[in-house]
């Protein structure tokens, strides 16, 4: 992680702005401020299924639609803003097009252990999302809101099944 946040800043391809590092193999989430300074870091709730993209389309399909296989978290660079979603819940956008969003950790459905997964000390516990971020709620308000609040950043997903490449400190998504 501080490798990437490291390049992102000597680069300025973070263009002076707060970034978020999101290692996917091991479910975690890395948040810095415009000049690569760590604030925090947390375990996280991620895609279901392994892979770097998502399927195209599928922000505009009913999630009860959304087969497990294509239930990614896409890897790359995004350009992140607050906003909010359908239910007028803060989030962080992270790819609007494909419905991604860094969050509260969602609870609404107690079959799915959410928190319980989120403290596991197992990444593979920790994937379950439809490819959404879901981060413990004291981390997304204490740290998250005020880093990105009155401006935008950027978030690195780090892929897990291709090198890091391009996609990282290539075109922005």
């Amino acid at each position: 992680m501080r490798q990437v946040a490291g390049k992102a800043v000597a680069l300025n391809n973070n263009r002076g702005l707060p970034f978020i590092v999101i290692d996917k193999v091991n479910a975690a989430v890395f948040l810095f401020d415009e000049r690569g300074q760590l604030r925090g870091a947390t375990r996280a709730l991620l895609g279901l299924a392994r892979g770097d993209d998502s399927v195209p389309g599928i922000g505009n399909r009913k999630m009860a639609s959304i087969r497990p296989e294509e239930r990614t978290t896409p890897a790359g660079r995004f350009a992140a803003s607050m906003g909010h979603d359908s239910r007028g819940q803060t989030i962080l956008w992270v790819d609007y097009a494909a419905a991604i969003a860094l969050h509260r950790v969602v609870t609404s459905n107690p079959k799915e252990r959410r928190l319980e997964r989120l403290a596991s000390g197992s990444a593979d516990e920790r994937r379950i999302s439809y490819g959404c971020i879901n981060v413990p709620a004291e981390f997304f308000e204490k740290l998250v809101t005020p880093a990105f609040a009155g401006t935008n950043g950027v978030v690195y997903i780090i892929p897990e099944t291709r090198s890091i490449g391009d996609s990282l400190f290539g075109g922005l998504k």
